[in-house]
């Protein structure tokens, strides 16, 4: 299974404060871990929401919202995206990771099978053609 692993903002990563050299060398060695354990399909810090913009959707109307935003508590500073056998497989590597505080969301990401019988023949091509583009586009991914 898959899952998004979610690295909570805070007002020190909010305030575009940039983490210290050991600070990303243990976070790199725990990266290495995962990769060495087939674990880690990808993973990337965020730029602080200062940097951002957000899009509202209401019907037919697009609103474009500039950052910064004020909850940071719900804010994303980084993710990861891991290929494990179960969510608690998950939960085992995450206790692993070097932080000191905060929270980190772990996200079960949705497999073909989890849509039943509205996943048809029609839309698995579909994605299929998907995934063969972007393939394509960026063969180091």
């Amino acid at each position: 299974m898959k899952v998004m692993v979610f690295v909570k903002g805070d007002p020190t990563y909010e305030a575009g404060a940039m983490p210290k050299a050991e600070d990303l060398e243990e976070m790199g060695r725990f990266n290495e871990e995962l990769v060495k354990a087939g674990v880690m399909l990808a993973g990337e810090g965020l730029h602080p929401t200062s940097k951002s913009k957000r899009v509202r959707f209401a019907g037919n109307k697009r609103t474009v919202i500039d950052g910064p935003f004020t909850e940071t508590k719900e804010l994303v500073a980084g993710y990861w995206l891991w290929e494990v056998k179960s969510i608690d497989e998950a939960v085992e590597w995450l206790k692993r990771a070097p932080f000191r505080e905060g929270d980190v969301d772990i996200r079960p990401v949705f497999a073909p099978e989890d849509f039943g019988a509205e996943y048809t023949a029609k839309v698995r091509a579909q994605e299929e053609r998907i995934k063969a583009g972007i393939a394509a586009k960026h063969p180091t991914h």
